[in-house]
C-alpha cells in the first residue's frame, strides 16, 4: 500500500514538473512572438499580440511509444502552401489510441542523416478549432527519447506552421496519409488575429 502511495506521488508530481513545463515554453514563445524581429506575427499586429491560444495540458493526449521504422524509406513529395513540392523521407511510424480509436502516424525527414522527426498531422478539429490546414509536432531526439528506445509524441506541443500568421510564410501540407479521424483537443488552437 505504501508502495503504491509513493508512485501516485510521484506520477501527480511528474505531471506538476510537466505541466510547468509547458507553461514556460508557451509563456516564452509568447514574448518571442511580440517581440521577435523574425516572429511570423506581421509587424503591424505586434503590438496589439496578446498570446496565442492553447487547448489547456491534456496527460492523455502524451504519449509514450514505439517508434516503427519503415524497412523501405520511401520518398514522399509533399505540396507546400506556395505549390512547391518538398522531398521527405516517409521514416517511420507511430501507433497509438485515442480513446477506442486505432490511429497511425507517419514521422517524416527531409534528410537522413538528421535525429529530428516531423510529425504533421490534420484532426476532427482542423479548421474549426484548430488550424485548417494542420498542425505539426517535431521531435529531438535528445529532448524527446524516452528509456527503453521509446519516444515522447505530445499533442500538446503541437503548433501551428507559420503560415498560420503570415501570407508571408510557405508550409508542406499534411499528406492524408496523417489525417486522424479523432479529435486531438491539445496544443496550439487556431489563431486569431487580436485588436
Amino acid at each position: 500500500m505504501k508502495k503504491k502511495k509513493c508512485e501516485v506521488k510521484e506520477n501527480m508530481e511528474k505531471i506538476s514538473d510537466w505541466k510547468e513545463g509547458l507553461a514556460r515554453a508557451r509563456k516564452q514563445k509568447d514574448k518571442s512572438f511580440a517581440v521577435h524581429w523574425q516572429s511570423p506575427i506581421p509587424p503591424g499586429e505586434r503590438a496589439k499580440f496578446r498570446g496565442l491560444e492553447y487547448y489547456p495540458p491534456n496527460a492523455d493526449y502524451r504519449f509514450e511509444l514505439e517508434l516503427h521504422e519503415h524497412q523501405d524509406k520511401k520518398l514522399l513529395q509533399i505540396e507546400d502552401t506556395g505549390g512547391n513540392m518538398r522531398d521527405f523521407l516517409r521514416w517511420a511510424e507511430f501507433r497509438f489510441k485515442v480513446g477506442d480509436e486505432e490511429c497511425i502516424l507517419q514521422a517524416y525527414k527531409s534528410d537522413p542523416r538528421e535525429e529530428r522527426l516531423f510529425i504533421p498531422f490534420k484532426d476532427a478539429t482542423s479548421g474549426k478549432e484548430t488550424y485548417g490546414a494542420g498542425r505539426y509536432i517535431d521531435l529531438e531526439y535528445e529532448r524527446d527519447h524516452a528509456p527503453e528506445g521509446r519516444w515522447i509524441l505530445d499533442f500538446n506541443k503541437a503548433y501551428n506552421p507559420w503560415c498560420a500568421y503570415s501570407k508571408n510564410y510557405v508550409c508542406p501540407f499534411v499528406p492524408p496519409e496523417n489525417w486522424l479521424k479523432v479529435s486531438i483537443r491539445a496544443g496550439e488552437k487556431n489563431y486569431q488575429k487580436q485588436g
